[in-house]
Order: structure tokens, then C-alpha cells, then sequence
């Protein structure tokens, strides 16, 4: 009788060994084996290791392995696990070698299916099994993953209620879920023993800040604590901070921006002038229009404060780029005077500090939370809905939306929620944080995802000391040029785009539920051209790799030490000169318990999970899953 040779490869992963029994089927195109109990001597599949051989034994052969069907069922009275499984490799009894890659957690009973290892297109399918197979798949994705609408203007996300409602395959794993939990409960409860977090005082003065301050500290932290009243530091952080995603080149001043010759000579070199510098491409414009005209938070009953501010940057001689101009509100006005580095200290200081106030709103809601989160899980719900498991897309896009879905569905239940954190705490909680949400969505462009035309669009190319653009398009460019071998090696021609349902399928549901479907937007309703395919796709992993990385890792790093980063604001914006001093400023820093709140939360959104995968540790993934020649 035919005998199968089986063996299963668990992942190096944390907690990804299994004690559960594992039953396995195989399936042919001329029949499948019984399902068959896979005995491990061991008692179980341990992390980063190899199984025995198991003999899988059928009355006849099962032709061309097409699949395998794979289970596990916990032992009488020990729990469900969660298991991380590599690959299953078959040697059939001709000596054929059929490797089935897995990578994913398998978290509950019930049978999964996985296709043998060649990533295939639809119109690759020639075996009526496979083809049956691919449509059950399809057909069980599109009931498990459903499109809703959060809000009115938001895009579109995956209907859920709560991360149990997810399926098991896209949940946190065992490590994640306990390493998310325990920071968010020690980061907090650290707070609350000192007493801050419920604290609706105001305060007294610095030295008090830092004491809530070194609950938590990192060497980033520790410099921006020391150095935070600086003009290089504030410019600096335009290029290389949370936000790198605001600042352009200015060659021409705003209308409403009404900055003078006299007004800013003292800030230029020596024999320059205004118009010369704008020429030279040495002036850049940060404008916060985004936050215009909206009704600010109430926080402990107290009403809050934001600015929408208007901020003119200079490169230096010794190319530095530090503030020489702040105009606090959009409309110019004798009531909104412009600030200079010539002001009085604190009157310079404090307009510093709304605009490091209205840049945390802007970098929450627009940079961080909608392009590159949201985005993020519109890809990935569109990915699970249209493209199964043997496409070639599949298989490239998958392991970059990973908790992607788990981590939107709790930012939605705990931090913008009626009473979320942000909601509760921020300046721009509630009211105006929707309407900021549809401010950027309707402002939202294409080309602004791809990071080479982003920056020639804003006027960077050649900016010095900017390593968010030296280092981000470096890994642009390593990501395009493997995408593009990749569909390459896939789609010969032009018209096998064209005739690629699934994948015609995967981006209008993206135009659609994603960009509502608008053409203005620029982004492709439908793919023409190979070329088009690896733009999006090379869009798609930079956003859910290098760049939430880049808006995401420093929060803490540059908001833990709240006066460079304020979370929300106790005073209006200063209408005149003259009158601000220390007092002012600790008056309209938040109170005691709304800054605990915001450092604990950028604490927990920033710390790292031990099974964080970075890009190179693809290449096992890859070689799997797309073959051996495919490495990061």
C-alpha cells in the first residue's frame, strides 16, 4: 500500500509549540487518505523544530497532492493552544517532494486547509479539485470578513465587535495579547500608585512634570526633556520626528500668512533678505489648516485649546532648520500677531508649544491613525476578501497586515470611542476628532503614499539631516525592486493583469470601501499594466512596514516628555505680546491627570512585542511560500 512520508515544522516563534493532537488529511486528484493522528514521542510540536517522519498509508495512490486538511484537539482536561506551524513537507511514494507552507496560528479545533506550496493565479488552475477548493475558500472568506462603516467619511473596516469575534488566524498571538495587556496595565497602575493619573491639578512647575516623567524614560526621551525649549530641536523634529509628513518647501508665502521683510531680517544671514532666501529653497512651511475652526475638548470639566497655526522654518548656513515666524491662527488678524524668535522667552515659547500641541493632533489622527492604520486595514480586509490563499498577492501581502485588524478593532473600543482615551483626553477628542478624520480622508492622494513623489511634491529632495527621506527611500527602493521581481516572475504580460479577476477584484474594493470611491484621490480603480500592480503593492508593504514604523516607534520618544509634545491644552492661544511668563505656561499645560493619561498611552502604543517581525526575517517566509529564490 502506498505510504506518505509526513513531516511537520513548527515556527521559531514564542509560544508557538503546541501539546494539542494534531490529525492531519491528504488530498490528491484521485482520492485523499483517512485523517490521521500525527503522535508526536515528544508530547507535542515544540517551537523552532522539526517532527519525527509520520506514515500517512492509503489503500491507493492519491495522484498530485492538491492539499492537506490540518487540525488539533486538546487533550481531556488541558486547554486549547495556540500553535504557529511553518510547513508540512510530504514525500509521496514516487519520491516527489510537496512542501505546504503554513506560517499562521492555529488557534482553535476546527480543520484548516492549506494548498501545496506553488503560488498560483486562477487561470493557473487546471485541476476541477483545486478549483472547487479555491471557490469553498472564497466563499467562507467573504462570510468571515465583511465590510462596516465606523463613521460617516471614515473608510471602510472589518466588521467586529469585539477581538474575539475575529477570526483565530489574524488574532493577537498568546505573546502579543499578554505583552499588550500587561504594558497597558503596568503603565497605568505605575501611574496610579504615584497618584497623577486621576489628579485634576495644575502644575506647579517643571520639576514636578519630571517626576511623573521618570516613571518611563529612553535615551530619546531623556535628550528631548533637555533640550525641548530649542529652536534647532523644534525644526529637527519636522524632518526626523513622529511627523515627518507636514513640512514643505515654501517658494511662495500664504495669502493669510502675511510675514514681512522686517519681521524675520533678524533671523537671516547677514546680507540676505526674505525673497532671496525663498528662492534659494531655504524656507519651508509647516500649516496646521487641518485643525481651522474646530470646537476643542472638555477635559474634568474644563474647556481646552488648540490652535491651527501657521509656522515658517529656515535652513540655516549651517543647515539647521529652526522657526522664525509662528502665526497661531489661520486668519490674520490684529488678535493673532506673529511670533518671533525676537519675542520675549516665553512669548516665543508658549507659540512653540501650540504648535507642538496641534502637531500631536495632526500626527494621531491624519498621519499615524488614518494612513497608515486605517490604510492598513482597508488593504488587508480587501486582501481577505478577493485573493485566496495560493495567490502569488496573497502570499507576498499577507504577513505585512498582521494584527492589523486586532489592533484597529481596540483602538476603536478604547481609544476613539465615546469614552476612549483619546476621546477623553486630547484636545481634539470628540467633535473635532471626526471631522479632522474627514478633513484628512477628503484630502488623502495617491501619489502622498508613495514616498519618492510625496517628497519631490513637498520639496525635500535635497534638504540635509532629513533620515526619514535618506532611510525611507532606501527601503522604497529595496521594497520596489523585490515586488517587482516578484509580479514579475508572475504576470508575463500586461493582459494576464487584465484577466487576473481576483486581482481586479482586490483593488476596486479598496477604491471603494477604502477611498469611497473617489477618482480624486488618484488611486487605480482597476490594473492595467504589470507596473501599475507593483506600484500599489510596493505602497502597500511600505505603509504597513517602514512607514508606520517611522510615525509610530518615537511617540514616547518625543511625547513622553509632555511640554514638547502637549496632549491638549488648558488656555486659548495668546492674542497679544508681552504677557505670557512661566506662570502662563504651566497654566496652560494640561492638568496633572490628562498628561498621565497621554504618556501611559504613547507608552503602550510605542512599546515593541517580543514577536515583532522585522522585514529580513521575511525570507524564510518568502523562500516557502513564493520559492527559494525570493529573500529580503
Amino acid at each position: 500500500m502506498p505510504k506518505y512520508k509526513v513531516t511537520v515544522h513548527t515556527h521559531n516563534i514564542a509560544t508557538g509549540t503546541t501539546l494539542n493532537n494534531v490529525f492531519i488529511k491528504l488530498v490528491g486528484e484521485n482520492g485523499e487518505s483517512k485523517r490521521t493522528w500525527l503522535t508526536s514521542l515528544k508530547g507535542g510540536f515544540y517551537q523552532g523544530t522539526a517532527s519525527r517522519e509520520f506514515d500517512v498509508v492509503c489503500p491507493s495512490s492519491l495522484g498530485t497532492l492538491v492539499l492537506i486538511e490540518l487540525d488539533k484537539q486538546p487533550l481531556p482536561l488541558f486547554p486549547q493552544d495556540a500553535w504557529f506551524p511553518s510547513k508540512v513537507v510530504v514525500t509521496t511514494p514516487e519520491g516527489d517532494t510537496c512542501k505546504f507552507p503554513i506560517y499562521r496560528w492555529i488557534m482553535d479545533k476546527e480543520v484548516h486547509l492549506f494548498r501545496e506550496g506553488t503560488a498560483k493565479r486562477l487561470c493557473d488552475e487546471t485541476n476541477h479539485l483545486a478549483r472547487y477548493s479555491r471557490e469553498k475558500e472564497m466563499k467562507t472568506r467573504t462570510e468571515l470578513y465583511c465590510w462596516d462603516t465606523y463613521k460617516e467619511g471614515f473608510p471602510g473596516s472589518m466588521k467586529a465587535d469585539n477581538p474575539l469575534d475575529l477570526p483565530s488566524e489574524i488574532q493577537f498571538s498568546f505573546t502579543k495579547a499578554t505583552q499588550f495587556l500587561f504594558t497597558a496595565a503596568t503603565g497605568i497602575t505605575e501611574l496610579k500608585l504615584k497618584g497623577y493619573s486621576d489628579s485634576k491639578k495644575s502644575w506647579k512647575n517643571i520639576d514636578e512634570i519630571s517626576k511623573v516623567f521618570c516613571c518611563n524614560r529612553t535615551v530619546i526621551s531623556d535628550y528631548a526633556q533637555e533640550h525641548w525649549k530649542e529652536d534647532e530641536f523644534f525644526g529637527y523634529q519636522y524632518l526626523n520626528g513622529c511627523n515627518p509628513m507636514l513640512i514643505r518647501r515654501c517658494s511662495e508665502l500664504p495669502a493669510n500668512f502675511p510675514i514681512t521683510e522686517d519681521l524675520v531680517k533678524p533671523s537671516l544671514r547677514v546680507s540676505s533678505s526674505l525673497l532671496r532666501e525663498l528662492q534659494s529653497g531655504n524656507i519651508f512651511l509647516l500649516d496646521y489648516k487641518n485643525l481651522d475652526g474646530l470646537k476643542a475638548n472638555v477635559i474634568h470639566t474644563k474647556k481646552q485649546y488648540m490652535a491651527a497655526p501657521l509656522v515658517l522654518l529656515y535652513r540655516t548656513p549651517d543647515d539647521k532648520l529652526v522657526p522664525i515666524a509662528i502665526q497661531l491662527k489661520q486668519e490674520p488678524g490684529e488678535d493673532n500677531p506673529i511670533f518671533l524668535p525676537t519675542d520675549s522667552e516665553y512669548d516665543w515659547l508658549l507659540a512653540k508649544i501650540f504648535v507642538r500641541s496641534a502637531d500631536f493632533q495632526e500626527h494621531q489622527l491624519n498621519v499615524h491613525l488614518l494612513r497608515t492604520h486605517l490604510l492598513a486595514e482597508v488593504f488587508a480586509v480587501a486582501l481577505l476578501r478577493n485573493m485566496p490563499m495560493v495567490h502569488p498577492l496573497y502570499k507576498l501581502l499577507i504577513p505585512h497586515t498582521r494584527y492589523s485588524l486586532q489592533i484597529n478593532l481596540l483602538a476603536r473600543a478604547f481609544l476613539i470611542a465615546d469614552e476612549g482615551v483619546f476621546t477623553q483626553f486630547a484636545a481634539s477628542g470628540g467633535e473635532a476628532m471626526n471631522e479632522i478624520l474627514r478633513r484628512s480622508v477628503a484630502s488623502l492622494t495617491y501619489s502622498s503614499l508613495c514616498m519618492p513623489e510625496d517628497i519631490t511634491a513637498r520639496g525635500l529632495e535635497s534638504v540635509p539631516n532629513n533620515y526619514y527621506r535618506d532611510d525611507g527611500l532606501k527601503l522604497w527602493d529595496i521594497i520596489h525592486r523585490f515586488v517587482e521581481e516578484v509580479i514579475s516572475f508572475y504576470y508575463k504580460s500586461d493582459s494576464e493583469v487584465r484577466e487576473d479577476q481576483e486581482v481586479q477584484n482586490w483593488i476596486k474594493d479598496i477604491f471603494d470601501h477604502g477611498f469611497l470611491a473617489q477618482e480624486c484621490t488618484g488611486i487605480p480603480q482597476s490594473f492595467s499594466t504589470v507596473p501599475e500592480v507593483v506600484k500599489f503593492v510596493t505602497v502597500v508593504i511600505f505603509t504597513c512596514s517602514g512607514q508606520h514604523s517611522a510615525v509610530n516607534s518615537g511617540q514616547y520618544d518625543y511625547g513622553g516628555w509632555m511640554p514638547n509634545t502637549p496632549i491638549s491644552l488648558k488656555q486659548p492661544p495668546p492674542t497679544t505680546k508681552g504677557q505670557s511668563t512661566e506662570s502662563t505656561m504651566l497654566k496652560t499645560f494640561p492638568d496633572v491627570g490628562t498628561t498621565a493619561q497621554g504618556m501611559s498611552t504613547m507608552w503602550l502604543l510605542s512599546k515593541q512585542s517580543t514577536d515583532f517581525v522585522s522585514l529580513p526575517s521575511f525570507m524564510n517566509y518568502y523562500q516557502y511560500h513564493l520559492g527559494p529564490k525570493y529573500y529580503i
